[in-house]
């Protein structure tokens, strides 16, 4: 699998991730093991996870499974820290917070450093420079090598980006930011990714294949085993079954169709190779689901479908998100 490097740092990383979000809650130890051995004989690095996913026990399975089926120096595992179980406060940046909680992930994931920790949401109620504080402190004491956001919007990720890099030396640079990316999800064009792109900072795409309606698997009916009849998960596909993400996705079945390949692969081609991206994270429940999705290597869309697919999901870019001598 094709490598790049983290936004502009020297860190490289397999462009394409695995997620964990499942893991320890719909994801068992035996299925888990298997999409990680297959992810990495195909060549994949980064490992992304969260200190709130399976209320932490997908650090301690990735933890358990480390070592024992992939050495550890071969991965780039990245985790997030900030969100919390609190109906009154879902963030908590503060730097005690983030700090104590880096340390439980490391204990949860059974070693001393993750390569890459990053800022789960914007804390509106800590100060910004409290919040980054905690990432150069977790950088100086060797316990994360890179460090970055996720969810920021764009002014807030100008802001954090632009602040560590005010004194370059003393200040651990944005490395990533993860952000919700797809056909069916193109706001982060508006000013996070091009913030991003001036910026250095790598973007992490999460659920490119539109929360998986892009797979097309929704296209007639929800199926039983799907995210959308869970009745957990089913709020959170249920925004894109509406009219508009219906055309897009027929329009990613015709690309396919047309080039003898799945919806899936079209669709996580188009968010892989769009400009400031760095890595798509790519969940799955099974290893065959993974194995679907990582052979989408050896895919690159032709000039005149890619634009097609641009033409036909495009976001409204109104003033002041685009030049104004354009309007």
């Amino acid at each position: 699998m094709e490598q790049r490097h983290l936004g502009r740092t020297g860190l490289r990383v397999s462009r394409i991730g695995l997620g964990t979000l499942t893991w320890g809650r719909d994801t068992d130890e035996h299925d888990a093991a298997d999409q990680l051995k297959l992810f990495w004989e195909a060549g994949g690095t980064l490992i992304d996870t969260a200190d709130v996913y399976g209320g932490g026990e997908a650090e301690y399975l990735l933890g358990q499974l480390v070592e024992r089926l992939v050495p550890r120096r071969e991965l780039v595992i990245a985790t997030k820290a900030g969100s919390v179980p609190d109906p009154d406060r879902r963030f908590d940046g503060s730097r005690g917070h983030l700090l104590a909680a880096l340390d439980a992930s490391l204990a949860r994931l059974g070693t001393d450093y993750v390569d890459l920790w990053q800022i789960h949401a914007y804390d509106p109620e800590t100060p910004l420079e409290e919040t980054l504080q905690a990432l150069d402190i977790a950088v100086s004491s060797g316990r994360a090598r890179y460090v970055g956001v996720s969810n920021f919007c764009g002014w807030q990720l100008a802001k954090a980006a632009t602040w560590q890099l005010a004194h370059s030396g003393i200040r651990a640079r944005l490395a990533s930011t993860q952000m919700e990316y797809s056909l069916l999800q193109r706001g982060v064009e508006r000013e996070v990714l091009p913030a991003a792109r001036d910026l250095g900072v790598g973007l992490l795409p999460s659920s490119p294949l539109g929360r998986g309606v892009l797979t097309g698997k929704y296209r007639h009916a929800t199926p039983a085993d799907s995210r959308g009849a869970s009745e957990r998960l089913a709020p959170f596909v249920e925004p894109y079954l509406e009219e508009a993400s219906s055309r897009i996705v027929d329009a990613v079945t015709t690309a396919a169709d047309g080039l003898a390949t799945t919806p899936l692969h079209v669709a996580l081609a188009w968010v892989r190779d769009r400009p400031g991206v760095v890595a798509p994270i790519v969940g799955a429940r099974t290893a065959r689901q993974l194995g679907e999705a990582l052979s989408v290597e050896s895919l690159s869309l032709p000039d005149e479908i890619r634009r097609a697919l641009d033409d036909v999901s495009a976001p409204v870019h109104r003033y002041p998100d685009q030049d104004w001598s354009t309007l």
